[in-house]
């Protein structure tokens, strides 16, 4: 009996060594709101409970051992979700883990990473703005990400998705509040001639103040598979900075999108806030691009309230009205439901 007990000892012992080298760890979000949508363009206005009202819905695994010396190996696998209806993915044929796929190894030099990843853009543009990664309400991730399939025939400024597939990225250590990104993403077409996306992004956290910023130059498209060439070379860049006075958090940004097979350059300028208020936050969020060739613009402007129920769950209600140069005006207002897991 005791050498039975030894043994289970020891073995517990191990599996409890074993565990405090690696994890793994199952996560994600839901997001579903309920709204009145009408965008700037379109003929009528929708009803919808749909999904992602202020970060689009995911979920899956990640994952990191301890290999000793300062080196760690990690994993992701996660997948986005429509939680309104069940669906995988946030478009049709989207891949499964669109989100990220991806493993890396870090330490005291940085990080390595390979497979699918965030692109140049999409961090810098989410911290950028009070209102995150909503792809409903967020005007500066509207106008930068979103293209709007109505009357207005609205482009999105950002070259190419917010991910990146087949991609090698290089992450500095933090140094004094500052961190980079450099990442390079490959064609992989036989005959390809060279065809890539390059790109960089940046961050400083200096106490209350944020700045931000990014560059790409992009001839592939995301996430289709297998890649195809865009057509063209577009190039997009941006800087944004936030100073939090505790009291109120602005926001300001600025970026350029260009390709080289239009006459247009895309100028994009947004300014926001948001302001602690009774448990949760205000939150405003105004942005305007202009075409400089097409004597076009688009304004968009939202404004409304974040509720924190708990540290993982919070309601939230918004506002939203969108403009475009010709167009029909669109109002949208939504209220939803987010949960962190």
């Amino acid at each position: 009996m005791n050498h039975k007990l030894i043994a289970l000892a020891t073995a517990a012992l191990c599996a409890a060594g074993a565990h405090a080298q690696s994890s793994v760890q199952v996560t994600g979000l839901m997001d579903v709101y309920a709204g009145s949508m009408k965008m700037a363009g379109d003929a009528k206005r929708k009803s919808v409970v749909d999904s992602g009202g202020m970060t689009t819905s995911w979920f899956g695994f990640k994952g990191t051992e301890d290999l000793g010396g300062g080196l760690k190996a990690s994993f992701q696998l996660t997948s986005f979700i429509q939680v309104d209806d069940g669906t995988q993915g946030r478009f049709p044929k989207d891949t499964f883990f669109s989100r990220d796929a991806n493993v890396s190894l870090s330490g005291g030099f940085g990080s390595v990473l390979l497979g699918r990843w965030m692109a140049p853009n999409f961090l810098p543009s989410v911290i950028g703005n009070p209102l995150g990664d909503s792809f409903e309400f967020s005007p500066l991730i509207l106008h930068k990400n979103v293209p709007l399939f109505n009357a207005s025939n609205w482009k999105a400024t950002t070259p190419s998705d917010t991910g990146w597939s087949n991609q090698i990225v290089y992450s500095t250590p933090n140094i004094g509040g500052f961190k980079a990104n450099l990442q390079y993403q490959f064609g992989e077409q036989p005959g390809d001639n060279g065809k890539k996306n390059i790109g960089a992004n940046f961050f400083y956290f200096g106490g209350p103040l944020t700045v931000t910023g990014y560059y790409e130059r992009d001839q592939i498209s995301n996430p289709a598979v297998p890649n195809t060439y865009l057509g063209t070379t577009k190039k997009d860049w941006m800087l944004a900075a936030a100073y939090d006075f505790k009291a109120v958090k602005p926001y300001l940004s600025y970026g350029q999108t260009k390709a080289d097979n239009s006459p247009d350059k895309a100028k994009t300028l947004q300014l926001g806030a948001s302001a602690p208020l009774g448990g949760g936050s205000l939150l405003a969020s105004w942005a305007k691009t202009e075409l400089s060739a097409s004597n076009l613009d688009r304004k968009t402007l939202t404004v409304g309230y974040d509720y924190y129920l708990s540290k993982r769950t919070d309601v939230y209600a918004m506002f939203m009205n969108d403009r475009i140069t010709s167009q029909p005006t669109g109002n949208s207002f939504g209220v939803g439901i987010r949960h962190r897991f």
